[in-house]
């Protein structure tokens, strides 16, 4: 049994929407966790630029494993998995969901975008046909044991709200847990989406896109039980290193930083320093 999923299932039965971090790192989700939210999101475009890579789909469904395992690891907080368009077609898909779920992801997501993908609230995005992507997930819901398959639908901004609702029925229709209706652009958007799919739903509280800036609580109100904020903590964490370093490099010294940094005793506790000192003692037979 995955509780990390069942988690994430008994909390989408809650009243009220969840806030999900976005996090990049195994240091991104104890933060995370430490400030008190109940689940985390993998964001496969702060994944790709703390690589230093265009969010277009380039890193491998290994690289990703292994950044999902280092995160799972650290945290017993369920992990929302973006595995972009599912690293190839169906039998792809098969074995990924395979792989992700042996390394932790409570929930795994994937999209109906053409490869090279795109971020989804840049223009220029083409959609497979929905025939297509509900074969990507029979194979999804055929490979997982306990997992939750979540369908995002980028249609609606290139084919309209029609379409995306009707993606949204398929989707379920084929096995989805959880529909997300990306690149939504006002509240009325997102409430007749809600209206018109009777899902689980999953709103995306990106930065500088189509969507307007809307509180957790209106989401819930329009009828979404998850709301993802996938690069806040990237963003802002990228801007903070930034002026440190130019700080540093202008001056000569970080010592007008200080006061923003965590301190070393903060750190620690953050990483469990002293937890992996005792056991050492332990295992040295020290008292």
């Amino acid at each position: 049994m995955n509780r990390r999923a069942e988690n994430v299932r008994q909390i989408i039965s809650e009243d009220g929407a969840l806030p999900v971090a976005g996090v990049f790192n195994p240091l991104s989700a104890l933060i995370a966790e430490q400030v008190g939210f109940r689940a985390l999101y993998f964001s496969g475009a702060a994944f790709s630029a703390s690589l230093g890579i265009p969010d277009i789909g380039l890193f491998t469904l290994d690289e990703l494993t292994t950044a999902v395992r280092w995160i799972t690891r650290a945290t017993s907080l369920p992990l929302i998995v973006d595995a972009d368009t599912g690293f190839g077609e169906t039998l792809n898909v098969y074995r990924m969901v395979s792989d992700l779920e042996a390394a932790g992801a409570a929930a795994i997501q994937i999209e109906d975008q053409v490869m090279p993908k795109r971020c989804g609230h840049l223009e220029g995005k083409q959609i497979v046909p929905a025939e297509e992507f509900v074969a990507k997930i029979r194979a999804a819901t055929e490979s997982r044991n306990s997992s939750l398959i979540i369908a995002r639908t980028d249609s609606k901004a290139v084919y309209g709200m029609d379409e995306a609702v009707r993606r949204g029925h398929q989707y379920l229709e084929a096995g989805a847990d959880i529909i997300f209706p990306e690149a939504l652009e006002s509240e009325s958007e997102f409430a007749e989406y809600a209206q018109r799919v009777d899902a689980p739903l999953l709103a995306n509280m990106t930065e500088f896109g189509k969507t307007p800036y809307l509180t957790v609580q209106q989401f819930h109100a329009l009828g979404y039980e998850l709301v993802i904020f996938p690069v806040t903590s990237l963003r802002v964490a990228a801007k903070a290193m930034k002026r440190a370093m130019s700080e540093t490099l202008s001056r000569g010294t970080q010592k007008n930083l200080v006061g923003d940094m965590q301190t070393r005793a903060e750190l620690y506790e953050l990483i469990r320093y002293s937890e992996y000192e005792r056991m050492d003692s332990l295992f040295q037979g020290q008292d």
